[in-house]
């Protein structure tokens, strides 16, 4: 990895370079955005824009700023400065938006106190599902559940780490949303949940053109995912990589220890 402290770059600019600005395309745009806690800055990002369809991996050591980013978009803390739009509407304290986005961050997103099929039910009424389309859409799940998810009158919070994972993902997505962001999607997902998520993930940019936004530690299953790859360190983007056959060899070495 590079020598962070040594590095040109510092808390109040981002290399020219590594800004992708493009706001007629911007389906998610972000400008002089901050985040400080008790006098550290932990996201600092003068200007990033998200394109209509595009898979965006996020990527970073643990403190990095991923969650922190994607808290933001998601109007879950106020940012300390600047701004969050999704299609020109500014997210801070505003629902118009949220009808479009679709998520999971983490265990906190579920209602663990329901089985699966209660908070499923759940969450389609929030989005004006009927009875017909939920049907459908955990018929489309049966590979991914692979048999764990329904049926075993558990409650969510009795559930592994990996199908709690698997329930709150597919949350996610009931609302056939037009914008995907999961934090750390892969993490306790078994081999098999792991590739059948990647080859999910990919139908869904391909067949409905699905804006994608996904953090993981895995270098591997990012760059199988994203079309574009952001490096965060120490809440700067130091790196913004339209994936091809040498990203992952490019980001393997920037990490090397």
């Amino acid at each position: 990895m590079q020598d962070y402290e040594n590095s040109s770059i510092t808390l109040s600019q981002t290399p020219p370079a590594l800004q992708y600005n493009d706001e007629s395309e911007g389906i998610i745009t972000a400008s002089n955005l901050k985040k400080i806690y008790s006098g550290i800055t932990v996201l600092n990002i003068p200007a990033i824009q998200i394109r209509d369809g595009e898979s965006f991996g996020l990527v970073g050591n643990n403190g990095a700023g991923k969650t922190t980013f994607f808290q933001l978009i998601l109007d879950l803390i106020e940012a300390s400065s600047g701004e969050v739009l999704v299609e020109g509407e500014q997210v801070a304290r505003r629902d118009e938006w949220k009808a479009k986005v679709g998520s999971f961050l983490d265990e906190g997103f579920l209602i663990d106190f329901l089985t699966p099929e209660e908070y499923f039910a759940f969450t389609a009424k929030v989005y004006h599902k009927s009875e017909g389309d939920i049907a459908s859409f955990l018929e489309s799940m049966k590979d991914f559940f692979n048999g764990e998810i329904l049926g075993s009158g558990k409650l969510i919070r009795d559930l592994s780490k990996g199908n709690q994972k698997k329930t709150g993902i597919a949350a996610a997505l009931i609302s056939d949303p037009q914008i995907l962001i999961l934090d750390e999607p892969f993490t306790a997902l078994d081999p098999t949940s792991q590739i059948r998520l990647k080859r999910m993930l990919n139908e869904l940019k391909t067949t409905r053109n699905m804006t994608m936004l996904i953090s993981s530690h895995d270098l591997n299953h990012v760059t199988e995912v994203c079309d574009r790859i952001v490096v965060l360190e120490r809440g700067l983007v130091v790196k913004d990589i339209h994936t091809s056959e040498n990203t992952l060899k490019e980001l393997e070495s920037y990490f090397a220890v």
